[in-house]
């Protein structure tokens, strides 16, 4: 195997471990995730408040634990809602099939 075809093989499973790392570590089911992205960023969105009003209201409705879900958002900085659309959807925008402003 010449040098090149290797690395693109290490890179590969380095990406596949990478988002599996990263779907283990989330709190609620990937559907579940992206319908959350896609509540908080839905054009009739209220104007962010500063607190996770919308996305508390998001899990109760959906019968999700806030207690498991909200640490794990603060950790991926997600403190509020306009945050959970900037800074987790960005990380995890790609393993849930989200895409902005959908």
């Amino acid at each position: 195997m010449d040098d090149r075809r290797r690395k693109r093989k290490l890179k590969a499973s380095f990406k596949a471990q990478e988002r599996a790392s990263l779907e283990a570590s989330m709190p609620l089911l990937k559907a579940d995730l992206r319908a959350l992205f896609e509540h908080l960023d839905r054009p009739e969105a209220p104007p962010c408040d500063h607190t996770l009003r919308q996305t508390l209201r998001f899990l109760r409705g959906r019968a999700l634990d806030p207690k498991a879900v909200v640490p794990w958002l603060n950790y991926h900085g997600g403190y509020c809602d306009c945050e959970v659309i900037a800074n987790v959807a960005d990380k995890y925008a790609q393993l849930v099939d989200y895409r902005d402003g959908v």
